[in-house]
């Protein structure tokens, strides 16, 4: 084992990746004193509520360009296009056979495992503090089990339990797991071979959700408490998850509200394969999904201190080269034909001689006109790049003179989304700074309709589908009545009315979407069904809002390439340090020496 590895080793020890409590004997020399901090009640409680924000860095990180896998995966679901080597993003271009590598020293090395040890550090030092108050530290006046101090205490850190776990499950093929007061069971203390310190058993990734679901059930439990004694319970402190919410306690309160809505989420992402997904239990996704919520969840970012936007704050500069949206996906809302041209063209061919793609759409989250200058015309960036000044579209026509095409030319368009393009240079006053969505209310009612349509009740799910995607122009802000002002909400579309599985969606020739209809990359388009305007609506309302959502989305529909890498292996390091030998690290995607059944078959559209 080399001495980078002996290093982590140490490290591991002391944040605990899956490692013992009792056998926690080597302190981070990146932290301070964690037996000083956790010794003091209000020292632990303050570090608690500031975990959010380390969870929410492993996601949404305030770097530039971000140093995690979001670009790549953003490329492997086609949400994105670059043919840029920062952060691996080119070579995850898709039908080139990219496969995520996991090997020391591997390129993208630093990107592919910061989620994975994020997550681990917030589940680690969440569980540290429960793992005290269930030995009899008291943050409040009584007791940890009825002052509501603790209550609150205890509901935050499952919490941080819940969605850390939840996102390595989701991205990740195992891991180990952290819980509060671990036994020293051989099962849960195996040893590293190096230290001899107890790390945790890798457990597969369901496993490692099923403790996530756990976490948060008790987190819903401990907020939902009522009659406590002691004070400062709920809300939430507001620096515990800077919002303009008020997170407040109870069963139905803005806190529950909000781990329900990430349990929904879950539910139906872990799935890897579309069969998978069938087989989830869309009757909790639904139950979940209709207490979650109730308007987009909102966090105040904050360039220096948190918490970040990610690849957000990424996408607009240098158009074509970090940022482009293929016409893959996007092109589904072209009406003109200019799809069906693309669409049947061989693979190689299209976009040839670094002609963009011009979509013609009466969705109205695109730019509206018959040619480029007219959609420039009706929608130009400067006009929402003023402090708190939402954007008239979700997507731009870049101006003349903007394109900077470079890469595959199928990856190539005139479009760039710029929905959050205010808070890029402006935020609520500065740039970067002030209020933004990273939970989008339109996904729970896609969730809802998912349900809806997977259980033969059509008719609901046509009316959650219908809710973006017939909401038309209205006022920025509430109160403005000035039309000029207006900004799109949704797609304007024409609802569904035909409430079954296999009718097209209205609007004849210019119905939306029309999809691909073909086996091998060439194919015809169609007007989509109902399952094809859920999908559409999804990708469009919840793009660069939720993390990497078109991989997750993708892969459980079956749309991604064939090929793709479905989700990541667990960290080299994490693997070493259980006796693994170079020889037994592997990849995901296809090719030999991946893992077995991680990689995407050829899905929906011929893809």
């Amino acid at each position: 084992m080399n001495r980078s590895l002996l290093r982590y080793a140490v490290f591991i020890a002391a944040v605990g990746l899956g490692a013992c409590d009792k056998q926690l004997t080597v302190d981070n020399p990146n932290a301070g004193n964690t037996g000083k901090v956790l010794g003091n009640p209000l020292d632990a409680e303050a570090l608690l509520g500031s975990y959010y924000k380390r969870w929410h860095d492993g996601l949404w990180s305030r770097d530039n360009p971000p140093a995690n896998f979001e670009g790549m995966a953003n490329m492997l679901s086609m949400m994105n296009y670059s043919s840029l080597a920062n952060n691996c993003q080119n070579a995850r271009t898709p039908f080139t056979g990219a496969t995520n590598v996991n090997t020391p020293g591997n390129t993208c090395q630093g990107e592919q495992q910061k989620l994975y040890f994020y997550m681990s550090e917030v589940n680690r030092v969440a569980s540290n503090i429960l793992t005290k108050l269930d030995s009899g530290m008291s943050i409040g006046t009584t007791t940890p089990a009825t002052d509501a101090r603790n209550l609150r205490a205890r509901a935050f850190a499952e919490f941080l339990r819940g969605i850390s776990l939840g996102y390595i499950a989701m991205f990740y093929d195992s891991a180990g797991v952290t819980s509060p007061s671990m036994d020293m069971s051989a099962e849960n203390c195996v040893p590293d071979p190096l230290t001899g310190v107890c790390v945790g058993k890798l457990r597969p990734y369901t496993e490692v959700m099923d403790s996530g679901y756990a976490a948060l059930a008790r987190s819903i439990d401990y907020a939902s408490r009522t009659g406590l004694t002691g004070t400062d319970g709920f809300p939430l402190p507001g620096t515990w998850i800077p919002s303009p919410t008020s997170f407040t306690g109870g069963a139905s309160g803005e806190f529950v509200k909000l781990v329900r809505s990430y349990r929904a989420r879950f539910r139906a992402n872990l799935a890897r394969t579309p069969a998978q997904r069938a087989a989830a239990d869309w009757t909790l996704v639904d139950a979940d999904a209709a207490a979650g919520i109730t308007t987009d969840h909102v966090n105040t970012t904050n360039s220096t201190s948190g918490p970040g936007a990610g690849w957000r704050r990424t996408y607009e500069a240098n158009y074509g080269l970090w940022h482009q949206m293929p016409p893959f996906i996007i092109g589904m809302s072209d009406t003109s034909g200019s799809y069906a041209t693309w669409t049947g063209a061989p693979l190689g061919d299209r976009g040839a001689g670094n002609v963009g793609f011009l979509t013609v759409t009466p969705d109205l989250r695109f730019p509206q006109g018959a040619t480029r200058v007219a959609q420039q015309s009706d929608f130009a960036i400067a006009s929402c790049a003023a402090a708190s000044t939402p954007c008239k579209r979700y997507f731009v026509n870049r101006a003349s003179g903007g394109d900077q095409f470079a890469g595959s030319a199928y990856g190539q368009s005139n479009y760039d989304f710029v929905r959050w393009h205010s808070w890029r240079v402006a935020g609520d006053g500065t740039a970067l700074n002030g209020n933004l969505v990273f939970f989008a209310k339109a996904e729970l009612d896609l969730l809802r309709a998912e349900a809806a349509y997977r259980r033969g009740d059509f008719a609901a799910a046509a009316g959650f589908i219908n809710i973006s995607r017939t909401k038309a122009m209205g006022p920025p802000v509430a109160g403005d009545t000035v039309q000029s002002h207006f900004v799109a909400k949704g797609g304007g579309l024409p609802a569904i009315t035909a409430f079954d599985a296999t009718s097209p969606m209205p609007g004849g020739n210019a119905c939306v979407p029309k999809v691909p209809q073909g086996p091998n990359l060439v194919s015809t388009v169609a007007c989509g069904n109902m399952w094809e305007a859920l999908k559409y609506e999804k990708r469009i309302e919840t793009a660069y809002i939720a993390f990497a959502p078109w991989f997750l989305d993708g892969r459980g529909w079956g749309d991604l390439p064939a090929g793709t890498p479905i989700f990541w292996a667990t960290p080299y390091q994490d693997l070493q340090a259980r006796g693994k030998a170079i020889a037994d690290l592997y990849g995901t995607g296809g090719g030999v020496g991946n893992a077995p059944g991680s990689a995407a078959v050829k899905g929906t559209y011929g893809w």
